[in-house]
């Protein structure tokens, strides 16, 4: 059978779904393109051109949801006997609505002509990524990874409820990670740029060696309580990863430390979080649930004023969804998910900071996130680089050490917000930060 138009399969399959006693049916469709690249010593090392689609169905059976997937757009009335099956199955009983019909607010997405770029032209970029990063400094002994990828997306969103939603995307990013040897150290840097920076070649080049570079003469520091101050893409890995505690289905399930704290104080002040995907680097105009997209305040203050919703989530706990249905691709279920998740920048700069830090460490890489940090009691304790200020001074660089603690306790001691909030390399969601002075974490180290 020949595949039929997206517009076909889903009446198709509303008419099947119908059939079969289902209360409500849903499709969301995917379909994206992607070019990645990747070069090391200026011939291509991988390079990949891939168009993909996807389309899962939701339906709703005797109050249940059943869901299942297809990449192929024929026999809609199997897909659908699929997930009415699956729905027949299913244990549980909580509520899932879905989204009706309503309007959307308009977004402009921010202008990229490096996707318009050939083939060619963005190889040819890789390449020049690489040789930049060469060129910077006499110590670059090689590059280790080098890449450039873009793509473009389409999403829709269709149920028997009314609801009608479509979005395209289209963005690129690159990045680089040099290697640097002197009198037999050898380390690594690394930088990236993306949307249409993703051309500042030299930069992004030159950032990646400045890394390396600050790590010779690197040695640990005594163990103890120190006051640090953690880099912006420090911080803002450690809010990447405990941003799932902030999930309405983590508190519900009894997975997240904020279990209870709505309303209360869990930091200091100076901190708010907001998810704003309005934000004019990524906006959206609605979830992957079709709800219209709103900017939540999730603390405000230091005080804890929303966790994030889906639709079910906001169901259970009697509240409106804060526009935070998420699913990870077409075949996935819905879960809950940032969108632009951010630390509300301060005024203070990197240099007022460090002067501020007077004396302690820097902290400028974080590892181990995975296995060294727990989502569900918020602890941590990660392997990590930085320098020795003393004095407002950076007096050498810093490896070989742990930082250990609490997320929570980490947000009650923030004692300044730099003003210089940096997102990392957008995914599902866009988590950022900026720099923050912490009055005291525990190091390990000699």
């Amino acid at each position: 059978m020949a595949a039929m138009s997206f517009e076909a399969f889903r009446d198709k399959a509303f008419e099947a779904a119908a059939a079969n006693g289902c209360e409500a049916a849903e499709v969301y469709y995917v379909e994206s393109e992607r070019f990645t690249v990747k070069v090391l010593e200026q011939d291509i090392d991988s390079y990949s051109v891939s168009k993909s689609g996807g389309l899962g169905l939701r339906v709703k059976r005797n109050g249940k949801d059943g869901y299942a997937y297809t990449e192929l757009l024929d026999e809609p009335e199997k897909l659908v006997a699929r997930a009415a099956d699956n729905a027949r199955v299913i244990e549980n009983s909580d509520e899932h609505p879905m989204q009706t019909k309503c309007a959307y607010q308009q977004v402009v997405q921010p202008e990229n002509p490096l996707t318009a770029l050939s083939e060619k032209e963005k190889i040819a970029l890789a390449k020049e990524l690489e040789r930049c990063c060469l060129e910077a400094d006499p110590r670059v002994k090689r590059v280790s990874h080098n890449m450039f990828s873009s793509y473009r997306s389409k999403v829709k969103i269709y149920n028997t409820l009314g609801l009608a939603a479509e979005s395209s995307d289209q963005g690129c990013y690159c990045y680089v990670s040099p290697v640097m040897e002197e009198n037999g150290e050898v380390h690594d840097g690394f930088g990236f740029r993306f949307g249409a920076k993703s051309n500042e070649t030299r930069a992004c080049a030159e950032e990646a060696v400045a890394e390396a570079a600050a790590q010779f003469g690197a040695s640990p520091v005594p163990a103890g309580e120190y006051r640090v101050l953690l880099r912006n893409d420090t911080s803002g890995d450690l809010l990447d990863f405990f941003s799932a505690m902030f999930s309405a289905e983590r508190v519900q399930k009894g997975m997240s430390p904020l279990k209870g704290k709505e309303g209360e104080e869990i930091a200091v002040s100076a901190l708010t979080i907001e998810d704003d995907p309005f934000y004019p680097e990524f906006p959206r105009a609605f979830d992957d649930e079709g709800t219209p997209s709103e900017k939540t305040t999730v603390v405000k203050d230091g005080k804890l004023m929303s966790l994030l919703h889906n639709l079910k989530t906001a169901k259970k706990a009697g509240v409106r969804s804060t526009s935070n249905g998420g699913r990870a691709s077409a075949a996935s279920p819905v879960d809950v998910m940032p969108s632009n998740f951010y630390v509300v920048p301060g005024k203070k700069s990197f240099e007022e900071l460090v002067a501020q830090l007077d004396n302690g460490l820097i902290i400028t890489e974080i590892s181990g996130l995975h296995a060294g940090a727990n989502a569900f009691t918020g602890d941590f304790s990660l392997l990590a680089k930085g320098k020795l200020v003393e004095n407002g001074k950076v007096i050498r660089a810093v490896e070989r050490i742990t930082v250990a603690g609490s997320y929570l306790a980490l947000m009650k001691n923030i004692e300044e917000i730099g003003a210089d909030l940096k997102f990392g390399i957008p995914g599902g969601s866009c988590i950022g930060s900026p720099s923050m002075l912490i009055k005291g974490l525990m190091i390990s180290g000699k």
